[in-house]
């Protein structure tokens, strides 16, 4: 049994500059097809617009409002959004207010999986 509290897991900023920590994944724990992390921005932030080659992505948001751009559609976000990102699509979030919401990739997230504009 695998049981990992977010508490324990030290922060770090991903390659599109949003800052991270891993609940589940490679890192810290035998994952083998997805990962789960807590992922926050400060209020006027965005992460760098990128795409993952390989992984599909969801954002569940659990805190403030922002704005997603997927492909070029945009659309405003809060709490309770669940947002899909599929490989291969050009996205952004941006934070109106602070957001913290949770991104869980398949397959894991990987630096070498993200390719900034």
């Amino acid at each position: 049994m695998e049981i990992r509290n977010i508490q324990t897991q030290s922060p770090f900023t991903t390659k599109d500059g949003s800052t991270i920590r891993s609940i589940l994944d490679r890192a810290n724990a035998p994952v083998a097809n997805q990962s789960l992390a807590e992922a926050t921005l400060p209020a006027g932030a965005a992460t760098d617009r990128h795409y993952h080659k390989t992984s599909e992505e969801f954002y569940f948001l659990l805190d403030g409002h922002g704005e997603m751009e997927i492909d070029g559609q945009t659309r405003h976000v809060g709490p309770g959004d669940a947002i899909l990102i599929p490989p291969g699509a050009w996205h952004q979030i941006r934070a109106i207010e602070p957001l913290r919401f949770l991104c869980c990739c398949a397959p894991p997230y990987s630096h070498d999986d993200t390719f900034i504009a």
